[in-house]
């Protein structure tokens, strides 16, 4: 039975949906294709229609989910107060792909850092718009400066093992980018 165009897209986007979140969750390393095909209800089979290896859907997730989700009017000091939050913190599966992502994007092909790269590009493109300066170079340097600091703050709240501490990374790097 043919499958039409539009369940094909859709069923690109479940695989793409189902990596992505099993990558945050265990790392590209300890997930399987078999196990993303799985997670997107799809047969191992159906894989090879829409990507050409393990490495090709790595870096087509990566893609993909790096801008997802990126607001095109992005606040700084509400973006930050989400951004910062116990949930997401403790959201690894659907968090931040930079923030869960990162450190493992280092180790993969250039195809996948160029696809973190472009997503570090758009954030601190929408950042800069609403991040205080009088000018483009000052607004450019609080957003990356701010950006830097709540995935930092992410990163290190997520691996902390006290939950007093992880809570305080949170609450001082919203402070931090937001005073009252």
């Amino acid at each position: 039975m043919k499958v039409s165009r539009e369940q094909v897209a859709e069923n690109r986007q479940r695989i793409l949906e189902a990596a992505g979140r099993l990558f945050r969750a265990k790392g590209f390393e300890a997930v399987t294709v078999a196990d993303v095909m799985k997670a997107a209800s799809l047969t191992h089979g159906a894989f090879y229609g829409h990507f050409s290896s393990k490495d090709d859907l790595i870096v087509q997730t990566l893609a993909h989910i790096v801008s997802a989700g990126i607001p095109e009017d992005l606040d700084l000091t509400r973006y930050a107060t989400t951004y910062l939050s116990e949930s997401h913190r403790d959201d690894i599966a659907g968090g931040c792909p930079t923030a869960g992502l990162a450190g493992q994007t280092i180790h993969q092909s250039p195809e996948a850092r160029a696809a973190m790269t472009a997503g570090l590009r758009e954030h601190i493109e929408r950042l800069s718009r609403s991040a205080p300066g009088a000018t483009a170079e000052n607004k450019r340097r609080a957003a990356i400066g701010s950006w830097a600091a709540m995935v930092g703050a992410v990163i290190l709240a997520r691996m902390s093992d006290d939950p007093h501490l992880s809570d305080e990374l949170l609450a001082q790097t919203r402070e931090w980018i937001s005073p009252k």
